[in-house]
This record gives C-alpha cells, sequence and structure tokens, in this order.
C-alpha cells in the first residue's frame, strides 16, 4: 500500500499495512522519527525531522519532546537531538547478542580468567551506565559487595569506575552539561560530592587513561575501568574490573592490573575498528 499523500518515509522504514484495525498511528510516527537518525544524520533539529517525514514542525516538536522525556531522545547543543541509548531498552536481550557483546565477550572471559576477577563492559546512557555483559571472576573469594550485576543493570555513572570514565571522554560541553544537572548523592563512604572535585578527577582519567572506583558506589567495592574506542576514535563503551576492598586495596588493584586491563579494552577497540594503538606501535 502506498504511504499517505505528504509522508515520507527514511529509506528502512516499511510501509505500513493502514488497512490493520488495529494500527497506531502515534507509534508509527515516533518510530519513524527514531528511524530518521542514521549514522550518516546522528543529530538533528525539529525542522530536518519534519522535512524528512513530511509533518507540521508543531506535531514533530510533540513527538520529539515525548521522546526525550522517555530517554529516547537526547537534547545537545542548539537544540539539536540525537539517539539516546533507552533505545536499547526496547529489546535488552538484543542487545546482549549485539557486535559489542560479541566482539568483547572472548577478552572480557579472558581477562577475568587471568585476572580472577569479575569484569563487565557498560554503555553510557544519560546520568547512568547500563552493563551490556558482565563476566564473572574465576577464583573463590568473598562476594564483591553492592547490587548483582547483570545484563540491563543500571548504576549512577558519577561513583562507578566504569561510569567515570564515559563522563569523562564526553565532549567537553555535554560533559559540561551533564556535570550541571548531577545530584551527587551519597553512597559509599567515599562517594565524590563536590562537583569541582569530580570535574578534576575526570581531567586526570583522560590524562591517565584508567579510572577508579574506592569504596565510591558502596562500601567495601572497589574497581578499575578503561575505555573501548569504536572506528572513528570516539569512545563507544568501558570495561572494568571489581573487586572487594577487604581482598585487595584499590591502588594495588591499579598497579597490578591496569595495564592488564588497558591492553584489553586496546584488544576490544581493535575489534570494533578502532587503529589507534596498533598503528602507534609500528
Amino acid at each position: 500500500m502506498p504511504p499517505r499523500a505528504g509522508t515520507s518515509y527514511p529509506d528502512t522504514w516499511r510501509i505500513p499495512d493502514l488497512s490493520e484495525p488495529r494500527y497506531s498511528q502515534s507509534l508509527e510516527r515516533g518510530l519513524a522519527i527514531l528511524e530518521c537518525f542514521t549514522p550518516e544524520t546522528p543529530v538533528l533539529g525539529i525542522a530536518d525531522v519534519a522535512t524528512q517525514l513530511g509533518m507540521s514542525r508543531s506535531t514533530t516538536h510533540r513527538y520529539v519532546t515525548t521522546l526525550l522525556a522517555l530517554g529516547y531522545l537526547q537534547q545537545g547543543a542548539r537544540r539539536k537531538y540525537s539517539l539516546g541509548l533507552r533505545v536499547t531498552d526496547l529489546g535488552m536481550s538484543a542487545l546482549n547478542e549485539t557486535s559489542l557483546r560479541d566482539h568483547a565477550h572472548a577478552d572480557l572471559t579472558e581477562l577475568a580468567h587471568r585476572a580472577g576477577y569479575s569484569t563487565s563492559i557498560a554503555v553510557l546512557d544519560d546520568e547512568e551506565i547500563l552493563y551490556v555483559d558482565p563476566v564473572r571472576g574465576y577464583r573463590r573469594r568473598k562476594p564483591v559487595p553492592g547490587p548483582a550485576v547483570k545484563a540491563g543493570l543500571r548504576l549512577p555513572a558519577y561513583c562507578t569506575a566504569l561510569g567515570k570514565v564515559l563522563l569523562a571522554h564526553l565532549p567537553d560541553h555535554e560533559r559540561g552539561e551533564m556535570l550541571a544537572h548531577l545530584d551527587l548523592g551519597r553512597r559509599g563512604p567515599n562517594t565524590i560530592s563536590s562537583k569541582s572535585t569530580l570535574r578534576d578527577e575526570l581531567t586526570q582519567i583522560l590524562e591517565e587513561g584508567l579510572a577508579v572506583e574506592d569504596e565510591e558506589l558502596v562500601q567495601g567495592r572497589v574497581a578499575i575501568a578503561a575505555p573501548v574506542f569504536n572506528e572513528a576514535g570516539e569512545i563507544t563503551a568501558t570495561i572494568d574490573l571489581t573487586a572487594g576492598a577487604e581482598g585487595i586495596a584499590v591502588e594495588e588493584l591499579a598497579d597490578a592490573l591496569g595495564p592488564h586491563l588497558i591492553s584489553t579494552a586496546d584488544r576490544i577497540s581493535s575489534r570494533l575498528g578502532n587503529r589507534r594503538e596498533s598503528e602507534g606501535r609500528d
């Protein structure tokens, strides 16, 4: 069936069967808006989306505002929009089978086996981290304090090593906007409660390539994390090693296993098409 007059769709959008009596035009429009954001056009304004879909700006703005409030879109500079990672909530089980997990799982498993501590890969979703693939450590140890880590778990970014890496690598203006809105509520005995202190630590993470978490999320949990980059050299995820503070101090964890963590992150980056590390060694 041809599309309605005056309505166009992105190339990947299926022409809907409007004869279906339970068909939802509102849902169609919301999904069509999400489909407008592609690798070629990741950032769009209201006028861009309205023109592409043949809708009025007021109607487009209403739908975009709803998607923004629900976390499926995020707003950046100059009132432009891009996809929010909450899009992945439409199918977390599917996310676990995507290329990110496929490329990382073997390296994470090897790291967990060699280090003996649990490791995981996560992405940033607004002010939270979203765990994609956790791998349990191979040595018998007391359970690490804090929430049971599993795929789909969300934790605050500001008080986790994983989250601090992701925050540190945000573009300057996005990082500034994020810090301005963060509520640094106390979670563990060493939670960073000062935005200026957090800002300084994020700068240090960029310089050193490694983040530490010293009982900031919960008492008794320590962790280190390193960034994973994509083909374009942009951060796409981060990996960590997590341990109990009774068994190892965070400084010892960073000194002994930080280089192995960074090496694993580099291998995963290479699998994702990033050539910076390999080119630097040539």
